[in-house]
C-alpha cells in the first residue's frame, strides 16, 4: 500500500455511485435538518420564506450544487482526454453527477418559495 494518499481519478468506476450518494446525503441532511429546526426553534409564520432555517437550507443546497456541478464538469472534461473504458467511465460519471445536480436543484426549489414549518 502506498504511504501517500492518491487522488481518485475521475475515470474511476467508483464515481458511478458517488454522485447519487452525495445527493442522498444532501437530502437526508436538508430534510432532517428542516424537521429538527422546526421542532426545536420554529420561526414565526409571519416571516414568510425569509427565515434563518430557509437561509441555512439554501446555503447547504448551494454548496451541494456547486460540488456536484464541479464534479460533472470535471468528468466531462476528463472524458475528452481518454479513450475506451476510461472515457466511458468518465462520461457515465458525468451523466450521473449531472442527474444528481439536477435532483438537488429540483428538490431545493421549494426552499425559495415556501415558508418553513407549515
Amino acid at each position: 500500500m502506498a504511504t501517500t494518499m492518491q487522488r481518485l481519478q475521475l475515470t474511476h468506476p467508483l464515481h458511478f455511485v458517488i454522485g447519487l450518494t452525495l445527493w442522498c446525503i444532501w437530502f437526508v441532511t436538508v430534510y432532517g435538518g428542516h424537521a429538527v429546526a422546526c421542532a426545536v426553534v420554529p420561526p414565526a409564520p409571519e416571516q414568510g420564506v425569509f427565515t434563518l432555517v430557509n437561509a441555512l437550507l439554501l446555503v447547504v443546497s448551494l454548496v451541494a450544487i456547486a460540488i456536484l456541478a464541479a464534479l460533472t464538469l470535471g468528468c466531462y472534461r476528463m472524458a475528452k482526454h481518454h479513450q475506451g473504458r476510461r472515457r466511458f467511465n468518465a462520461r457515465v460519471s458525468a451523466g450521473l453527477y449531472l442527474f444528481s445536480t439536477l435532483g438537488v436543484v429540483f428538490a431545493a426549489m421549494p426552499i425559495l418559495g415556501i415558508p418553513p414549518c407549515l
